[in-house]
């Protein structure tokens, strides 16, 4: 039987959508893969302990302090990397240009949704308000999203607005970051979300009030259940400002 990653590469063969170089380092390869068997082992993959509620890496098994706290609003959440090194990078490229990573960048995350949200009904991804995303020149969450739609075959809903632009989120404190995104989302097709289970879709999950913003608004809508996937999420002892 095919793993998850050679499923994959077949599905990159028959759709013609290979790489050349490596997106890490730039180097040739030969087999269609994003990124080098070299780079790759120096990827942080989101391995060995995690927080089963936020599902960011934890030094002990078990719940992370933050969660017992305070859990997010999604049932679940899960991330491919650990937001440092060479997956930080990545993220970071993404963010400021690099459209063309959404591919790699789903390629690690859609294991995940094959392994913890294969009962899913839809995708859902993070929105962007329009200025914002003139700005960029895309929506990075909906290219994650609308990809991991594409390799799943489960639909991928277009169904919240983001009706102002918030204050940026780095350097803010948990609580900070809650006062700054209440009431930014609104969904716009409730009937679309009505009874379904979703999976939100975003680039990073720092302390989780993004999707837990976005769950809530989701969950008053009459989702049944609301989970969360990442490429990559900020280890909990990295992240203690409240």
């Amino acid at each position: 039987m095919k793993t998850l990653v050679e499923k994959f590469l077949s599905w990159l063969g028959r759709t013609g959508e290979k790489n050349f170089t490596c997106d890490v380092c730039g180097r040739e390869v030969f087999g269609g893969e994003r990124i080098c068997a070299a780079c790759e082992k120096t990827l942080p993959f989101n391995n060995g302990h995690i927080c089963p509620y936020c599902g960011r890496r934890v030094r002990e098994a078990g719940v992370c302090i933050e969660c017992k706290d305070h859990r997010p609003a999604v049932e679940r959440a899960r991330s491919a990397f650990v937001h440092e090194g060479a997956a930080a990078a990545l993220v970071r490229r993404f963010k400021q240009g690099e459209k063309y990573l959404f591919r790699t960048l789903a390629a690690y995350m859609f294991p995940l949704l094959q392994q913890f949200f294969a009962d899913a009904d839809a995708l859902v991804f993070v929105p962007m308000t329009r200025r914002a995303q003139r700005r960029r020149g895309y929506d990075q969450s909906r290219l994650l999203a609308e990809r991991l739609a594409k390799m799943s075959g489960k639909p991928c809903l277009d169904a919240c607005k983001k009706r102002r632009d918030t204050a940026a989120q780095k350097g803010l404190g948990r609580r900070e970051r809650e006062r700054n995104l209440e009431g930014c989302f609104v969904v716009c097709d409730r009937a679309a979300v009505k009874g379904k289970r979703l999976v939100i879709v975003d680039d990073t999950f720092t302390t989780g009030s993004t999707v837990s913003e976005l769950a809530r608004v989701l969950l008053r809508a009459g989702a049944a259940r609301v989970d969360a996937l990442t490429a990559t999420s900020v280890e909990y002892k990295l992240f203690r400002k409240t």
